[in-house]
């Protein structure tokens, strides 16, 4: 991608490039305490919040997405792009209208028994109707908002343009990649905005989570969704955000966060796929006491290697192991070319330390998180997208659990899980499938061991095996190679030695010594010495340098 904004780029978003650029300046200065003043700070992240929101639906995501980035931005600034809110007004239920009908092939009446003119909740890139299919069924159905797709098209083609300027001319983008950011934001986006990749996140989230009793998914209806269209069961309730106290003192908050809690690390770590997005406003309180789990269009993918260091990371940051904290963060990160290891340590161990002496409610395990982040950015170290990922929807959990129950330990609650966790990742390893893979692997190298050894005698025979070994001693190699062959030759001629005399003791000769002829006794005294001799200095040379090594 080009270094230099298009002209006709730069017609449309003339004021953005300038309103990134020095909110950013001072983002960074704020975030590391140069010329650090807090109110004019959260003065500048209140105005920079309110410009995206003029901006559009791309630039409001962007900055929920900055919101959690506590390794780019000062708290003044995340804070401010955490409370962004998409709420727009909704468009016309005719624009509703002609989009399902063009969309389902059929009429509004044809496909639903009815459906509420007034929206349930508008946002800007869409916006949910309650209905009822024509067996009765309830349903919400979700809608695109007309020529939004065009719109975030055209808004991250300059945000990437912008990115890769950034990247390629300051400090700052070269040690954190920004262009790469774009990248898997925009990837993000266009999955949200395809209804269909939805559905299917439904299915699988509803799928993983079944086996928690107080956590509930609504599934798609196949046979009414699309790409802009987004058919699925109604589940009634609230979202967690709009609870009051008295509402709080009915449920039971503290078993409500634990399952939801121990959901999040069964998705992340277990089955390596997680809602992204699970702030309050996206999580329900139902009407029977349960949690339910909508808007499930951002979502992401761990690998098994990145879900193992993941694992190693979390359960060391909650048993307070600093060393093993910094080794499975480092092990996770890229390093730059100014990466500071020792800085690094010492700043992970300060932060280990802080969190063991934490109060519960002083914990925030998304907060945690984002620290880890940010110091990983301070030192040289960029992080991996799924921790990024993972510290959003650790983040939004926070809020989400600060209303279910104040007190609520997060820490605790991974220390007890961790060995569920492990079992369920130890059967997945053991799985019919990995042994048979296995188990064929083991019968190939089996089958073609004896030609490879063959090989390798035979160009051992011929004099034409060649090793080549990189940063040993050369001298010593030779050294320790002519023992051994020196070794196996007496082995060999001790052997025949014996071998032969065996054979002679059958011979009927007139020279006699205890019964045997002579030449055969002679063999077997020449290797009865040999082999004293073999065995002697075995034990004099290798044994001590072994007990040596292992003291």
């Amino acid at each position: 991608m080009a270094a230099s904004l298009k002209p006709h780029h730069l017609g449309r978003y003339k004021d953005l490039g300038a309103l990134l650029l020095a909110h950013g300046r001072g983002a960074w200065k704020a975030n590391r305490g140069v010329d650090f003043d807090e109110d004019a700070a959260r003065e500048d992240a209140e105005r920079l919040a309110c410009a995206l929101e003029e901006m559009g639906p791309t630039f409001v995501k962007l900055g929920q997405l900055l919101s959690t980035r506590v390794d780019l931005l000062p708290p003044a600034y995340t804070d401010a792009l955490a409370r962004l809110q998409d709420d727009v007004e909704p468009f016309s239920f005719a624009d509703v209208e002609r989009i399902v009908t063009d969309e389902l092939g059929v009429r509004i009446s044809k496909a639903f028994g009815y459906l509420d003119h007034e929206p349930l909740a508008a946002a800007s890139l869409g916006q949910v109707h309650r209905g009822e299919l024509r067996d009765g069924r309830p349903v919400a159905v979700k809608v695109q908002r007309p020529g939004v797709r065009q719109q975030v098209v055209a808004d991250m083609e300059v945000i990437e343009e912008l990115a890769s300027f950034v990247d390629e001319h300051t400090r700052a983008g070269r040690r954190y990649g920004f262009a790469g950011m774009a990248e898997q934001f925009r990837r993000s986006l266009m999955a949200e905005l395809d209804y269909r990749r939805e559905a299917s996140n439904l299915r699988t989230l509803a799928d993983d989570l079944a086996g928690y009793d107080r956590i509930v998914v609504p599934r798609p209806i196949d046979d009414f969704t699309t790409s802009v269209v987004l058919t699925m069961e109604y589940v009634a309730g609230r979202n967690v955000g709009s609870l009051g106290p008295l509402a709080q003192l009915e449920i039971d908050g503290d078993a409500l966060a634990e399952q939801l809690f121990r959901a999040y690390l069964d998705q992340v770590l277990v089955h390596g796929f997680f809602h992204a997005d699970p702030h309050p406003g996206n999580v329900l309180l139902t009407d029977d006491g349960r949690l339910a789990l909508v808007d499930v269009g951002m979502v992401a993918t761990v690998s098994s290697s990145m879900q193992d260091g993941l694992v190693r990371l979390l359960l060391a940051l909650s048993d307070g192991r600093a060393d093993e904290t910094a080794d499975a963060l480092s092990s996770l990160g890229e390093a730059t070319p100014d990466f500071d290891m020792e800085l690094f340590r010492s700043r992970i161990v300060e932060l280990v330390e802080l969190n063991r002496a934490a109060t519960v409610g002083d914990l925030s395990a998304g907060r945690l998180v984002g620290e880890l982040m940010q110091i990983s950015g301070e030192c040289g170290l960029r992080p991996p997208a799924e921790l990024t990922m993972l510290g959003k929807a650790l983040l939004n959990l926070d809020e989400v659990a600060r209303v279910l129950a104040p007190d609520f330990d997060p820490n605790a609650v991974l220390r007890d899980h961790s060995g569920d966790i492990l079992r369920r990742r130890m059967l997945a390893s053991a799985s019919p499938a990995k042994v048979a893979a296995a188990a064929m692997d083991a019968v190939e190298f089996a089958e073609k061991l004896p030609s490879r050894v063959n090989k390798v005698m035979d160009a051992l025979a011929e004099g034409e095996l060649t090793l080549n070994i990189e940063g040993i001693d050369e001298a010593e190699l030779m050294r320790g190679i002519q023992k051994l062959a020196n070794r196996v030759t007496t082995g060999v001629v001790v052997a025949a030695l014996i071998m032969g005399g065996a054979l002679v003791s059958r011979i009927d000769t007139g020279t006699q010594v205890f019964g045997y002829p002579v030449l055969s006794m002679v063999m077997f005294a020449i290797a009865a010495v040999a082999g004293a001799w073999l065995v002697a200095t075995t034990l004099r040379h290798d044994l001590p340098q072994h007990r040596r090594r292992r003291v």
